[in-house]
């Protein structure tokens, strides 16, 4: 489903790291089937959070979609 670098776009909050339903994260891992390891960063490249996701808490980021900016919550 997703590969190696591949943006992919939360489908879930994940109020741990206060990320939300629409931020943008890469994978960077796929260590087993069906999961997959993504990065999260702000706007100046600082890591907020690593993640291992299913299916369920991802989708594709579209070509014609755009991303936009947040102030992420404390």
């Amino acid at each position: 489903m997703f590969k190696l670098h591949d943006s992919v776009v939360l489908t879930v909050d994940l109020p741990q790291h206060a990320l939300r339903v629409g931020d943008v994260g890469t994978v960077i891992d796929i260590p087993g089937a069906g999961v997959w390891l993504v990065d999260f960063v702000d706007g100046s490249g600082r890591l907020l959070a690593v993640e291992l996701l299913a299916p369920a808490q991802l989708r594709p980021l579209q070509r014609d979609e755009v991303t936009v900016a947040r102030v992420k919550a404390a």
